[in-house]
């Protein structure tokens, strides 16, 4: 096998510590900021630091912004009486494509899983629970991946919020089981929203 000199050798084992990239892809990388001009690789470089040192959690959904609320959370014309459960940040952009749902969203940042060690304390239930002080909620629709851990974690919230007379729905499962829902089309995710169910 080829070794590198120690720059390359330690760009190409950075970029494979990114998700979904493998020692080809990380080379390809590697040699690919190598031969960009300065300009563009100061710019890029720029752009990691500060989207690390910038990006935070929303203080009302959890959501990451660059501002102390996040835009959906922001918007007058949001409606206040629904809440949106979803795992990661990424599945709230997946959901906005559809232009379907006009409530807000609250995102869990991971589910419940033993077998990882992780627990309803590790991810965002608690900041949920406090927003339901507000009468205003009607409805918590759970937008879980169709998992194992998603389900596990759709159904420990519904027991949760249940006793507090919130109408709890479930997305249909128009996504297929065991896909994630940032890779869904608008479609899928349309369809999944208009037949969610009560649990």
């Amino acid at each position: 096998m080829q070794t590198y000199s120690g720059p390359i050798s330690s760009l190409i084992e950075e970029f494979s510590k990114l998700p979904g990239v493998g020692k080809k892809t990380a080379q390809r990388l590697a040699f690919h900021v190598i031969n960009m001009n300065m300009i563009d690789v100061e710019k890029l470089s720029e752009a990691l630091i500060n989207a690390k040192k910038q990006i935070k959690y929303c203080s009302v959904c959890c959501n990451i912004t660059d501002s102390s609320k996040c835009n959906i959370c922001s918007n007058p014309n949001r409606t206040e009486d629904t809440i949106c459960v979803v795992e990661d940040p990424r599945d709230v952009a997946a959901m906005e494509k559809t232009k379907e749902f006009m409530g807000k969203y609250h995102v869990l940042h991971g589910v419940i899983s033993p077998m990882e060690g992780v627990g309803p304390e590790m991810i965002k239930i608690k900041e949920l629970l406090q927003r339901l002080n507000n009468e205003t909620v009607k409805e918590i629709i759970l937008a879980t991946n169709p998992t194992i851990e998603g389900e596990a974690t759709a159904m420990y919230i519904s027991r949760l919020i249940k006793p507090l007379g919130i109408k709890v729905t479930r997305i249909a499962h128009g996504l297929p089981v065991g896909g994630d829902l940032e890779y869904a089309d608008e479609v899928t995710i349309s369809k999944a929203l208009e037949g969610r169910r009560e649990i």
